[in-house]
């Protein structure tokens, strides 16, 4: 008897069920976090290395012979000039960019995904 009610229950609640009940599809955003979204300099990285290298690596600066302006420069300096390496050392560690103290791992995460995503410019 009780399966009988209990079945009788299931019953009733799977044919009250129509599509408006089912469950959409969370739309994922295209964010520089989302592993699939491609990363491209103008999108994500020129902003990072505006905020992080250009008071040192721009015309009349300290590090002016190593400027970083633009994403030639920039693709150039991944490429040529070991800026992954120096952006992935530690506090404290010799060679370190920014030289001011390391810059936030979601910002080296990108960098690096842009170059494994071939150096996008747009």
């Amino acid at each position: 008897m009780k399966k009988t009610i209990l079945l009788t229950i299931l019953l009733a609640a799977l044919a009250s069920c129509n599509d408006s009940d089912t469950v959409q599809d969370i739309e994922t955003p295209t964010t520089p976090t989302n592993p699939t979204t491609s990363i491209t300099y103008s999108k994500n990285v020129k902003s990072i290395i505006d905020a992080n290298c250009i008071s040192c690596h721009s015309s009349g600066r300290s590090a002016a012979f190593r400027p970083l302006t633009t994403f030639a420069e920039v693709k150039a300096a991944v490429e040529n000039s070991g800026l992954l390496n120096r952006i992935q050392l530690q506090n404290g560690q010799q060679g370190l960019m920014p030289q001011g103290g390391r810059m936030s791992q979601a910002n080296i995460d990108l960098i690096v995904k842009w170059n494994t995503d071939g150096l996008k410019e747009n």
